[in-house]
């Protein structure tokens, strides 16, 4: 496997090494020596599939709060996502900084989020399919969670919003939060890899 570290510290785009042949083509996705290797969690406490039917459906932007850390390895096994990540960790040398990365069942692209980091995407095609491998249980206590289109990100998502949760759409937007541990951001420029 590949490994490209992106301007979010941690966040890491995954890119498989096919072997190729007459039938096709074998390839590990994932491998927890190397991942050690690279300073990625390699835990895997719980395996998830997300699905979503229409193109545009946003979900996002959440994140589990200290202490209960939540690495995350995603990967789109059907169709294709604009994944997102966002750096809201106070202590982070790229706080405030976010990066997008088209994830697809053809590139078979994968992006590793550290603990803390926020998360969200949108599916590009319809009949999309996620699939996450997760190192610790959710904790829905411990959840925050961000307004898809807060100005402090500065996400220009690829396409119009379609579909997205009453939920998600109705956080509030950090200049007007009061929860304490929602730090301030600056918004940066979008920068896809």
């Amino acid at each position: 496997m590949k490994y490209t570290p992106t301007h979010v510290a941690g966040v890491t785009i995954i890119d498989i090494e096919p072997h190729r042949d007459h039938r096709g083509f074998f390839s590990r996705i994932f491998c927890a020596e190397e991942f050690a290797e690279h300073g990625l969690i390699s835990d895997v406490s719980q395996t998830s599939i997300c699905f979503n039917h229409t193109r545009g459906t946003v979900r996002g932007i959440h994140r589990q709060v200290p202490p209960h850390a939540e690495a995350k390895l995603v990967r789109c096994i059907r169709g294709a996502i604009a994944d997102v990540a966002v750096d809201v960790r106070a202590d982070s040398p790229t706080f405030g900084r976010h990066v997008m990365v088209e994830l697809s069942a053809d590139n078979h692209r994968a992006l590793f989020l550290p603990p803390y980091v926020a998360h969200g995407f949108q599916s590009l095609t319809d009949d999309t399919e996620i699939l996450y491998q997760i190192s610790g249980p959710y904790v829905p206590a411990s959840e925050q969670n961000f307004r898809w289109n807060e100005p402090a990100f500065g996400i220009k998502w690829p396409l119009p919003v379609t579909v997205i949760s009453e939920r998600d759409a109705s956080w509030p937007l950090l200049a007007t939060s009061t929860e304490p541990q929602q730090p301030p951001l600056e918004p940066l420029e979008s920068t896809g890899t």
